[in-house]
């Protein structure tokens, strides 16, 4: 009998709930933990505006801790839906569930598609990461799925699809977790386990201080079917013109699957943000897209860093015409190399159980 056809939605698509983990003492963020909740306090009021949000706790003193702390900030609690499981740290984008979609009709509407999650290669602990999806499903949290473990290294921020059947990734990312496999054998992989008909490849852009390996999410993201924002850099003397600019031009060779090129937006470069002698990987193209809005990073403290923000939010509307764009203050998030696409994962409509 042959199998259902499955799909990948893309994250513009209607979504049940978004799914993030609080941070708490035992994470790597414990030496600047109040900071970062101000973020995450920030990120669930922006989200509940619009959807509600699926907080991972790791016991019950942090979901009180965590209640408190919304409540105070006035988030709508409505919206707001606590589960209990172990973590090592809180980037989900990660380490949480890839959805895929039956057609209708089927008994089951999702497949969650359980990936093997390393730590980015083994740079970091993260045994109870890579157990999560599995957990959460043993708890009930997702409804009417299947769970296919793959015994396959992949993040979901190393991948962006456009919901039809198309994939964006980089080749940096895909060959440091796998360096055994040619790039046809990677993209017969990855088609078949995502469903894709076509996987596009970046063979540039980086960014300084990002331990991903150039994960897709923090560089270029489909805005639509035919379009596709991406993190430019105007500032020739800037360590990251010459990667940039020559990925700009591989997004302007890149082709639609009718054969047309993609409309492209530049997003303005971040103001560089040091750290203790450190480059921090700041890049607006690590927004989140949600029912109704785009939610994106803000890392202004100075006032040219908030003009840069500001825009940022002006391309981000260009590219959403019909979405609002809210900021969402991220400074405190890249001192871990990340930013707020990286800790959500959006979970499409009807798969909470």
């Amino acid at each position: 009998m042959t199998e259902p056809e499955l799909r990948f939605p893309a994250e513009w698509e209607p979504q049940s709930a978004i799914l993030i983990a609080w941070p708490h003492a035992d994470t790597d963020w414990a030496e600047r933990l109040g900071e970062v909740e101000e973020t995450y306090i920030a990120l669930v009021a922006a989200i509940t505006r619009f959807q509600p949000v699926v907080i991972c706790v790791a016991d019950a003193d942090i979901e009180t801790y965590a209640e408190m702390r919304l409540r105070s900030n006035r988030v709508d609690m409505a919206r707001v839906r606590f589960v209990e499981a172990a973590y090592d740290d809180t980037w989900l984008r990660d380490s949480g569930p890839i959805s895929l979609t039956y057609p209708p009709g089927q008994s089951r509407r999702f497949r969650l598609l359980d990936f093997r999650f390393t730590g980015w290669g083994g740079k970091f602990e993260a045994h109870r990461d890579d157990a999560l999806v599995g957990a959460l499903d043993d708890i009930g949290l997702f409804a009417n799925n299947d769970r296919q473990i793959i015994d396959f290294a992949l993040e979901g921020g190393a991948i962006d699809t456009d919901g039809k059947g198309t994939l964006l990734t980089t080749w940096q990312c895909l060959h440091e977790r796998h360096p055994e496999l040619e790039r046809e054998e990677l993209t017969t992989r990855l088609a078949g386990w995502l469903q894709q008909e076509r996987v596009l490849w970046l063979d540039h852009g980086y960014l300084e201080g990002d331990d991903t390996d150039a994960h897709v999410d923090t560089l270029a993201r489909f805005a639509s079917t035919d379009s596709i924002v991406y993190q430019a850099c105007d500032d020739a003397a800037d360590s990251h013109h010459a990667e940039l600019t020559a990925m700009g031009a591989e997004l302007a060779a890149l082709r639609t699957r009718d054969g047309r090129p993609y409309r492209l937006f530049p997003l303005p470069w971040a103001r560089p943000v040091i750290d203790q002698g450190r480059r921090l990987a700041a890049s607006y193209a690590n927004f989140l897209i949600i029912n109704g809005a785009v939610l994106m990073p803000a890392y202004g403290v100075t006032p040219d860093e908030r003009r840069a923000d500001d825009a940022a939010a002006a391309v981000l509307a260009q590219a959403f015409p019909d979405r609002e764009i809210v900021q969402v203050p991220c400074r405190p998030l890249i001192w871990q190399n990340g930013s707020l696409h990286c800790i959500t994962m959006q979970l499409p409509q009807g798969l909470l159980g």
